[in-house]
């Protein structure tokens, strides 16, 4: 489609079940893009299976970090990684599935097609669905996204969604050395500063699949602590508005 050098950071965090096989689908998706496993010290041999990975094929990528600092440390420290060795498009994917590689090329089309700084991979416009979440979860993240577009302004169905494509220039314009948000709330941080920023966001349906292998990391108390954040921002952000502040 194009002459896009792609990275898909997917970060782990005992995956090991997962990985090899998540890794698979998504060069059957796309066979050119780069993958980039940035595993924080799993104890279960994630990393080293991530190396055997790479040692077979070029493709795959390694960052070994310290331990476990959450989502957002290690996207960001994927980003860095990818803008320093000019990647244009950069992924964010989940290890575990859930974010179906065979979406991906959909994802990349709308990024070029319709010329996107944002692509988000989104549950929640039409032809988008979730499958295999209870129903008090499907409540939960749909009332997230409701709550998030009332105190922000944004008007995107699912903001709080991991699986989106940036372009490089997009993440080197948001000022991620500010970022200090981790996970629920990063990928909200990060959608409403390109929003701020002017850049052009995009929406695309996916299937979102509950893991089948492995724990999930997300609790109630995750999504309450972002939420509240995500509420502090946009009342900052709206009193700076009616005093005349950028």
């Amino acid at each position: 489609m194009t002459n896009l050098r792609v990275l898909v950071i997917i970060p782990t965090y005992n995956e090991a079940e997962n990985l090899r096989t998540i890794v698979a689908r998504v060069h059957a998706a796309n066979p050119d893009v780069h993958v980039l496993v940035a595993d924080d010290n799993s104890p279960d041999g994630t990393g080293k299976l991530a190396e055997e990975l790479a040692d077979k094929d070029e493709r795959v990528k390694v960052m070994h970090r310290a331990g476990k600092e959450g989502l957002g440390k290690a996207y960001l420290a994927g980003f860095a990684w990818g803008i320093e060795h000019d990647y244009d498009v950069i992924c964010e994917m989940d290890a575990d599935g859930s974010h179906r590689p065979e979406d991906f090329p959909a994802l990349l089309k709308a990024l070029v097609e319709q010329d996107a700084d944002l692509v988000l991979g989104s549950r929640y416009v039409p032809g988008g669905k979730t499958v295999g979440w209870p129903k008090h979860r499907e409540i939960l993240s749909k009332g997230g996204n409701t709550w998030v577009r009332l105190v922000t302004g944004m008007r995107l169905a699912d903001a709080t969604g991991g699986y989106r494509l940036f372009r490089r220039e997009t993440l080197e314009r948001i000022e991620l050395s500010t970022v200090a948000s981790a996970g629920y709330t990063f990928q909200v941080d990060l959608a409403w500063r390109t929003v701020r920023a002017g850049m052009k966001v995009v929406e695309v349906p996916i299937t979102f699949v509950e893991r089948e292998l492995g724990a999930s990391k997300m609790s109630a108390n995750i999504v309450a602590e972002a939420l509240w954040r995500t509420t502090v921002w946009g009342l900052k952000y709206r009193v700076s508005r009616l005093l005349g502040r950028r």
